[in-house]
């Protein structure tokens, strides 16, 4: 394995076709806008979809969703136990987790379960090296809103009610903008290697693989273009804002109301000494 030893800078391009990308519980499960109207993607909801697709890989990630579980345990602070319960040692402690999990090295942990406390006596934080920012769209987003009912029943014959009402809500078209960086300096704290960085690439390439539900239908949401700079140095030949500032999406002449990728031209400033490599998304 090699270690990281420079720094990279990545921006994709998502678009999203009639499909909740990010609903948000406070609001009714909505897709989330600002107060402008442009739509938003949690870094949560992003790292998500990464350790999901690293799963899919054949990666060992610690912080699996329920229905995704392939280890049998039903929580992190089992997963942990059964891993890490007799380590003391703080950064024994540390040492292993981000050996074991690829999540883990790669975006960081917080490990305070009280079994575990009680086991081992520890609590350790790991800083990870891939920082996702929130995700906002390119341009304001319109959100569409349905009612749906349910006429199945779900109990027997003799207590049948009338059928239930409810919501379905929904981002007509928006394209969106991901942007990240990998930090060397926390990389070699954790071990995150060259390779787990190609891992990280290969995810958000197909970052929406095996992702599909009642609220994103297969072919709503797509990866439309990948951006990825690697510097030739450990802190960057330039700042991530200036990288992630140099490339952009712009509405085409005589586009008011954008409904494709192809409805905005993609502009990229090029920045002295530094090479993008530029990808297709799945």
């Amino acid at each position: 394995m090699n270690p990281l030893k420079n720094k990279i800078d990545f921006v994709a391009f998502v678009s999203v076709t009639m499909a909740n990308a990010n609903g948000d519980p406070l609001n009714g499960n909505r897709p989330r806008t600002d107060y402008n109207g442009y739509g938003e993607i949690s870094d949560v909801c992003i790292k998500r979809k990464i350790r999901n697709r690293m799963q899919d890989l054949g990666h060992r990630i610690f912080v699996q969703s329920e229905d995704r579980c392939d280890d049998g345990f039903k929580s992190l602070s089992q997963r942990a136990d059964a891993m890490l319960g007799k380590i003391k040692d703080r950064d024994e402690y540390a040492r292993l987790a981000c050996e074991t999990w690829l999540d883990v090295r790669s975006f960081g942990q917080v490990f305070a379960f009280d079994k575990s406390n009680e086991k081992s006596g520890v609590s350790v934080g790991v800083r990870g090296p891939v920082s996702i920012h929130q995700a906002a769209s390119v341009s304001p987003v319109e959100v569409y809103s349905q009612q749906i009912t349910k006429s199945v029943n779900s109990e027997p014959a003799e207590k049948k009610s009338s059928d239930t009402m409810g919501m379905k809500h929904m981002v007509r078209f928006g394209l969106y903008k991901i942007k990240g960086s990998i930090n060397v300096q926390l990389a070699q704290r954790t071990g995150f290697t060259e390779e787990d960085a190609e891992v990280i690439k290969e995810c958000l390439r197909t970052l929406f693989e095996n992702d599909a539900s009642s609220a994103r239908p297969e072919g709503s949401m797509q990866v439309c273009k990948l951006f990825w700079w690697k510097h030739d140095c450990p802190s960057g030949q330039h700042s991530s804002a200036k990288v992630h500032a140099s490339v952009s999406a712009v509405l085409k002449p005589g586009v008011d109301t954008p409904s494709s990728f192809n409805d905005y031209d993609i502009i990229q400033e090029e920045l002295p000494g530094l090479q993008c490599e530029v990808i297709d998304g799945i």
